[in-house]
């Protein structure tokens, strides 16, 4: 789990799935995003989940909020984490590398 605050708490929380990959640098790459797409709400504090299974990842992202989280606030959590392009680039970062 890679969170700022302890204890980590979604009060927001969005699921996902990966190929297998190295956890620890998908969680960087998506945190990141997540912390700017969501910055503008305030008392907003991002955590992200990874689970590995046998065929793949199961990541949870969302984090700590103020306010109640709106269906937009959801909406663009979605968005970012079925967004393709930012999936390809966390994929190409989190992709071991031998060399």
């Amino acid at each position: 789990m890679l969170s700022r605050q302890w204890p980590p708490r979604f009060d927001l929380r969005v699921e996902t799935g990966f190929p297998v990959a190295n956890r620890r640098r998908l969680a960087l790459q998506v945190r990141q995003d997540l912390w700017r797409e969501l910055k503008d709400l305030r008392g907003f504090s991002p955590v992200v989940q990874i689970d590995a299974g046998d065929k793949g990842i199961d990541l949870v992202a969302g984090g700590r909020l103020q306010a109640a989280a709106t269906a937009e606030v959801i909406s663009r959590l979605e968005a970012l984490l079925d967004d393709p392009a930012k999936r390809a680039r966390w994929m190409s970062w989190a992709l071991e590398r031998t060399s």
